[in-house]
């Protein structure tokens, strides 16, 4: 299934409106389609990734306190305090995210967007079948020494500049105050301009701005671990570790820099495979050389033998009939069988009745103990007979017939 990410519509949001969407391949390497629909009218996709754009979102750096991370109300309510006072609206009306993997006693970014307005959008969505598996923000700060980050982006007459670094997210008119900050950013810093935005960009700013659209930078925000649905829009803990895993699973497969470990597990699995086809092939090889040397032994020595087809087999019973014509006798025969049952029977048993048929001999009336069948079992064997009880009688037969 390709990833779907929807943009969310700045506020105020309304639930017939149209949203902004790209379909990606599952890798995130080929857009496959993009387009503005309304909710019940986007793709259908397992992976539903909406994005926050930069207008809607302000961020803020806060530390947390050390008893910080205990749960999510007392964190939320941690934050509600932490943040009255750098909020224009009622902390209670807003909606915040932690970066990932923010600890306590250190400094981390907190994302806060209206409420009910992210509420609703999530809710519209779900509505029509489209359930989101994650919230991203659309642009995020870099980390403490990275170089910047500059996206020109909107249209001609509403063009805008987002600054990303270290110090957080900036969106400013790219006219007049963003040309001027933007002016000021390291050289390092990387720009870059949406189609209808790159020419004046390039003329305001004086710097070349290479191309990205929207969709792409959707998808790079998507290679981020941010995921904006936290608190109140949590799912339960095993929605979350779902999401965690398949996240992992999606970077592991999909991702650039697992590419050298995903060639060398394909490597190291198919050489296994010929290693094994390669042991199989010997040894069938093996077995196969050990029939014919099977069927040429009993052909040579018993050249009537016209059909092979069980050599062990046919050669027990060429000899069990050459013993048989020439007078021979074999262990299958009653005189070594009783020979060997007189010298294994425990003292002072005698059987009261001694039948013998078809190599087997059946004896009643010893009276065996299980203790003295297990010992007249063992001696029998070492003797190449088997010997087994079946009530008040046993059976006594050479153990190449058996």
């Amino acid at each position: 299934m390709p990833l779907l990410f929807v943009n969310a519509p700045l506020p105020p949001f309304n639930p017939a409106g149209e949203f902004a969407w790209a379909a990606w391949s599952s890798d995130g390497r080929k857009l496959r389609s993009q387009g503005s629909a309304p909710a019940a009218l986007l793709p259908t996709s397992e992976e539903v990734i909406l994005c926050i754009p930069a207008a809607a979102l302000s961020w803020h750096r806060v530390t947390l306190p050390q008893v910080a991370m205990s749960g999510n109300v007392r964190i939320r309510s941690i934050l509600n305090g932490l943040l009255e006072d750098r909020l224009l609206d009622d902390p209670e009306q807003l909606h915040f995210a932690l970066e990932p993997d923010a600890r306590p006693g250190v400094p981390v970014w907190v994302a806060a967007c209206s409420r009910a307005w992210l509420q609703g959008i999530v809710q519209s969505l779900e509505a029509a079948g489209r359930r989101v598996g994650r919230i991203i923000p659309e642009f995020t700060p870099q980390p403490s020494g990275s170089p910047a980050m500059v996206f020109a982006v909107g249209e001609p007459r509403d063009a805008r500049l987002v600054i990303c670094d270290d110090q957080g997210v900036a969106m400013l008119p790219l006219q007049g105050t963003g040309a001027a900050l933007a002016a000021l950013l390291p050289a390092d810093s990387t720009a870059l301009a949406e189609p209808a935005v790159a020419e004046l960009a390039e003329s305001l700013l004086e710097r070349r701005m290479p191309i990205i659209k929207p969709a792409a930078r959707w998808n790079q925000a998507g290679q981020s671990s941010w995921d904006l649905a936290q608190f109140d829009l949590a799912s339960t803990g095993r929605a979350r570790a779902g999401k965690k895993a398949a996240a992992i699973w999606r970077s592991v497969w999909h991702g650039a820099e697992w590419r050298a470990a995903r060639w060398g597990a394909l490597v190291l699995v198919l050489a296994q495979l010929v290693g094994l086809n390669a042991w199989a092939w010997k040894e069938r090889n093996a077995l196969e050389a050990k029939n014919t040397a099977l069927r040429g032994i009993l052909t040579q020595t018993f050249p009537s033998v016209q059909t092979v087809i069980d050599p062990l087999l046919q050669m027990q019973r060429e000899v069990a009939t050459l013993q048989q014509a020439t007078g021979g006798v074999s262990a299958n025969d009653l005189e070594p069988m009783l020979g060997a049952l007189a010298a294994s029977l425990p003292a002072g048993r005698v059987p009261s009745a001694i039948d013998y048929t078809g190599g087997q001999l059946r004896l009643r009336g010893l009276a065996l103990k299980d203790t003295e069948i297990n010992g007249l079992a063992s001696a029998l064997s070492s003797r190449g007979y088997g010997a087994r009880s079946e009530g008040d009688l046993l059976l006594v037969q050479a153990e190449a017939a058996r």
